[in-house]
C-alpha cells in the first residue's frame, strides 16, 4: 500500500520543528490505506487533438488529461523518474531516440478528485537515429496517440488513446 505523507513532509525529511500543517487528517489517514492496485485504477487519462485529420508533417496538438476519481489522495509507484508519457504508433515520443531517465523509483501523487493536464506539440514527424540522424514525414494513414502513466511491468496501466488521419 501506498499513502500520502502529512501535510508540508518531504518522504524522510522529519522534524520535529516541523508542527503546523503536518497533522495527519481523518483523509491522508484513509489515504494512506488505499492499496496501490486501487490507486492505480481510480486514475482515468483522456488524450484528445485539436482535428482528427492533419497534412502529413503538419503538427498535432496534443492534450492529456489525468484525473483522480477518489475523494481520497493517491499516489502510485513508477519504476523511473518518468511518470507519464505518449506515444505514436507505438513509439515513445514519436521517436526511436534513446531516452535517459533516472532509473530510481518515483510516485505520481494526486490530490482528492486532482485534474493534471499536459499540452503537447507532436512536429508530425518521427525521429530516427540510428544511422543518419532522420526527421521522417510519416506516410499517409491512420496513427493512434496514446498517454499513460507509467507503471512497473505488468501491472495495470491507465492509459488512453485516440486516433489520427494523415493526408
Amino acid at each position: 500500500m501506498v499513502g500520502p505523507k502529512p501535510p508540508g513532509r518531504d518522504a524522510g525529511a522529519l522534524s520535529s520543528s516541523d508542527t503546523e500543517g503536518s497533522r495527519w487528517t481523518t483523509a491522508t489517514l484513509l489515504s494512506a490505506l488505499v492499496p496501490t492496485t486501487v490507486a492505480r485504477r481510480a486514475i482515468t487519462v483522456s488524450v484528445e487533438t485539436d482535428r482528427d485529420v492533419y497534412e502529413a508533417g503538419d503538427p498535432v496538438e496534443i492534450t492529456v488529461e489525468f484525473k483522480n476519481r477518489l475523494p481520497l489522495s493517491v499516489e502510485i509507484p513508477t519504476p523511473s523518474r518518468r511518470r507519464w508519457g505518449w506515444s505514436v504508433d507505438g513509439e515513445l515520443e514519436a521517436t526511436d531516440e534513446r531516452r535517459f531517465v533516472a532509473d530510481r523509483p518515483s510516485a505520481f501523487s494526486f490530490d482528492r478528485g486532482e485534474r493534471k493536464r499536459a499540452q503537447i506539440t507532436w512536429n508530425g514527424r518521427f525521429e530516427r537515429t540510428r544511422g543518419r540522424h532522420e526527421s521522417i514525414v510519416p506516410e499517409p494513414g491512420e496513427y493512434e496517440i496514446r498517454a499513460f502513466v507509467t507503471t512497473h511491468e505488468g501491472r495495470y496501466q491507465p492509459a488512453a488513446s485516440t486516433t489520427i488521419e494523415l493526408e
